[in-house]
C-alpha cells in the first residue's frame, strides 16, 4: 500500500528537470514529461494485463483439452493418442 502513495511523488519527481549554477538550485515541472510519463505506464500496464489475460485463456484451453469435453469423454487429442498407444 506504501507503494501506491509513493507512485504519484516519484511521477512527480520525474517530471522536474533540476538545474544548478553556483549556490543556485533551479527545479522546474515539466508537465509534457510528467504527461508522457503517465501514458507509457498506462500503455505498459495495458500490455500486461492482456499478456496476462492471453496466458489464462490459453492455460484454459489446455485445461479444457486435457479434462475432456462435458460428458466425460476425453478430447479428441487424448483419443488419437489412445488409439496410436494402442
Amino acid at each position: 500500500m506504501r507503494i501506491l502513495i509513493a507512485i504519484p511523488a516519484l511521477l512527480a519527481l520525474g517530471a522536474c528537470n533540476v538545474s544548478k549554477d553556483g549556490n543556485a538550485v533551479t527545479v522546474q515541472y515539466d508537465q509534457n514529461t510528467a504527461e508522457n510519463t503517465v501514458a507509457d505506464i498506462s500503455n505498459t500496464a495495458e500490455n500486461v494485463a492482456a499478456d496476462i489475460g492471453n496466458d489464462v485463456s490459453d492455460t484454459a484451453d489446455k485445461v479444457k483439452n486435457r479434462v475432456g469435453d462435458d460428458n466425460g469423454n476425453a478430447s479428441s487429442n487424448s483419443q488419437a493418442n489412445a488409439t496410436e498407444n494402442q
